[in-house]
């Protein structure tokens, strides 16, 4: 792919501030999600803060891109694969939480400091192209379901299915790729940013005519989120203070609201650690497809050990400001290959940007009344790219042999059908689960042909 902007290169100011918010935007919405998932279906509601999670996404990435030497242009954000977990683990309080994910981290670490001692090599002959190629893949068909359901939906009303919805989803989505691959000069360069724009005014005109001819099927956009932080000028209106994780863990310790057992402890290991063997899977899968796309192999330079580690103390740092694990997002990988800007100043722009807006409310409640249908689009657009990305892996494999036929086959299959494993404490993802049988496979077929 020839990049417009390559690892190295550093865009004008001007440009940079409006590139990195567009990598903010591809990313912000899954990272506050997540707090707020574990908000209401935790066991004790700790009351976490999505400011305090897009903060801890900044930190975790500044983190991530001192480990990788500032060689990988990729965004870390608050990790899904723990919500389980983190459901969990709401019981023993923030201090808790940020255990959990120390232990999590701590794995990450441990498989750097092997894959230091003995190297990747033995990885490449383990996942080869025909695994890790449709993978890749799948990652994208299997957040399918995500960019539909969203497009659909209007968030004014909680419709799951509305035909405006759909119709600001579905522009949103046209002027993103328009803008993407028929857009000029600069508009080129940010086709994201232009997507919601578009959709957020024409979502905009339908609740506008919704609210004044009290039309329920034109109600697209919740504006409470805006209304109820301007409902009283102060200087809260505009600046935040974001309920970080350690500050809420401090006031647990020293309020006399802390008690953890040595059982507490290994409770907490087996709810993260091994989650964090699964990601192990999905980490090398996304550094593959960012390889492809910037035409270097990360896995050796900088090396999947500082990877790694970058991702494991990001994880850290994360959890230590907003409770939630990070890990490297497929959004931001999306949002590279698209726009072609590959830049290591943009993501660490980006990183800072998100550290800076937590403290500005008007930002966060901005983004809370951008409607789903809206990121629907933009999200086909990114889920779709991905999934694309690890086709053209698969174009390299020779799928006229039985051998590498199965092994594709079986991964797509089992992973677009939803197959994961079950264990109660520990659920292995579809993607990871499906990852484990297509490695089976390509052995016992190896074997066999040998």
């Amino acid at each position: 792919m020839k990049l417009i902007y390559n690892v190295e290169d550093k865009p004008k100011f001007s440009q940079l501030i409006v590139f990195a918010f567009q990598q903010l935007l591809a990313i912000i919405t899954a990272t506050i999600v997540v707090p707020i998932l574990v908000n209401a279906y935790g066991a004790v509601n700790l009351e976490m803060d999505p400011a305090a999670a897009l903060l801890g996404a900044g930190v975790g990435t500044l983190v991530y891109q001192f480990f990788t030497k500032k060689k990988s242009p990729v965004f870390l954000g608050s990790s899904f694969a723990f919500l389980s977990s983190m459901y969990s683990a709401t019981v023993f309080g923030y201090f808790g939480i940020i255990l959990g994910a120390f232990f999590a981290g701590l794995v990450y670490v441990v498989i750097a400091l092997i894959i230091k001692a003995v190297g990747s090599g033995w990885l490449n002959k383990l996942m080869p192209t025909v695994v890790i190629g449709p993978t890749v893949a799948l990652i994208g068909l299997s957040l399918a379901g995500n960019a539909v359901g969203d497009l659909t939906k209007a968030s004014a009303t909680g419709a799951t299915y509305s035909l405006a919805a759909i119709i600001c989803g579905l522009f949103t989505f046209g002027v993103t790729i328009w803008v993407s691959t028929k857009g000029k000069g600069f508009a080129k360069l940010i086709p994201f940013i232009i997507g919601v724009l578009a959709g957020y005014v024409l979502a905009s005109v339908f609740t506008v005519i919704g609210n004044l001819a009290d039309i329920e099927a034109l109600k697209i956009i919740d504006y409470s989120a805006l209304v109820n932080n301007f409902s009283t000028l102060s200087l809260g209106t505009f600046f935040h203070m974001p309920k970080f994780a350690f500050v809420e863990a401090f006031k647990e310790i020293t309020g006399g609201n802390f008690a953890m057992t040595l059982a507490d402890f290994g409770t907490l290991t087996l709810l993260y650690a091994p989650v964090a063997f699964v990601v192990f899977a999905e980490h090398v899968a996304d550094h593959k497809n960012i390889s492809s796309i910037i035409e270097r192999d990360l896995l050796a330079e900088p090396g999947l050990d500082k990877t790694l580690l970058g991702d494991g103390v990001g994880s850290m740092a994360g959890a230590f400001f907003g409770c939630c694990p990070n890990t490297t997002y497929g959004e931001s990988v999306g949002c590279v290959a698209i726009t072609k800007n590959a830049s290591i100043v943009t993501i660490r722009t980006a990183a800072l940007l998100s550290i800076l807006l937590a403290f500005f409310s008007p930002f966060v409640a901005f983004v809370n009344t951008i409607p789903s249908c809206v990121l629907g689009g933009i999200c086909t657009a990114l889920y779709g790219f991905i999934a694309v990305s690890g086709l053209k892996m698969i174009q390299t494999v020779d799928l006229n042999k039985e051998h590498n036929l199965f092994v594709v086959s079986s991964i797509l299959v089992l992973g677009i059908g939803g197959f994961m494993l079950d264990f109660g404490a520990l659920q292995i993802t579809s993607i990871a689960a499906s990852l484990i049988v297509g490695i089976i496979v390509n052995q016992l077929l190896k074997e066999k042909e040998a």
